[in-house]
């Protein structure tokens, strides 16, 4: 295939990705409300969530609808990605990445899930800080930033394992090579959970660094098992 059809089959895969979007982003719009007290319900307060700005509410609910209708399209846009790449890697190459293809939709959601169970814990400490003499005025704007950021931090740190394994498949990384940088990935760990993760609570990057330290130990021996 030449560079331009390269190009166009990039495009239309991204108009499909883009599409894709639209049936859960109504329907995350529809049920806006439930999904919003669901996330707020975390918050160690009852106070309602402030907003600033006449467009605010409603932006708010667009946005939790166009995250929910990503959501949602995500089998969509991994088959496209996977649908795009795959004619460019050999029999054996495709073989061995094509069931970790549906695992990462499976790992995203699985790290979401860890940043929603440790969102009251986060947000718990930040409250703490309170005094007579400083109060948090919560907006809807900065703590939905909040949410989203930590939820697609840890869903994204949940991939790190399909992506050092398919680097062992094509002979890039080994099991050995990772035993021996052990110290190194553990710096590396706690710095990159200190920057990704918002918010200035402790709990956010401990637990990554934790999680993604675990992730790296169990590629390890997934990398080991597949003879790598």
């Amino acid at each position: 295939m030449s560079w331009v059809g390269h190009l166009v089959e990039l495009r239309n895969r991204v108009y499909i990705a883009v599409f894709s979007l639209i049936p859960g982003t109504i329907l995350g719009f529809i049920f806006s409300g439930q999904i919003i007290h669901f996330l707020r319900s975390p918050l160690p307060t009852d106070a309602p969530l402030q907003a600033l700005g006449l467009t605010d509410a409603l932006m708010i609910q667009l946005q939790v609808a166009l995250i929910t209708g990503a959501i949602l399209a995500m089998p969509v846009i991994l088959y496209e990605f996977w649908a795009y790449i795959s004619p460019g890697l050999t029999p054996s190459e495709r073989s061995a990445a094509r069931p970790w293809v549906p695992l990462a939709m499976a790992f995203f959601a699985l790290g979401v899930g860890v940043a929603y169970f440790i969102l009251p814990y986060a947000t718990g400490f930040l409250y703490n800080f309170q005094s007579n003499d400083i109060h948090i005025l919560l907006t809807a704007d900065a703590y939905f930033g909040f949410v989203s950021t930590l939820f697609l931090a840890f869903g994204l740190v949940m991939e790190f394992p399909i992506i050092l394994v398919l680097l062992s498949k094509v002979g890039i990384v080994s099991s050995r090579g990772l035993r021996k940088s052990r110290r190194p990935a553990i710096l590396a760990i706690v710095v990159v959970s200190n920057l990704i993760t918002p918010g200035a609570d402790f709990v956010s990057p401990m637990v990554m660094s934790v999680v993604l330290y675990g992730l790296f130990e169990a590629s390890i021996v997934l990398i080991r098992m597949g003879g790598k």
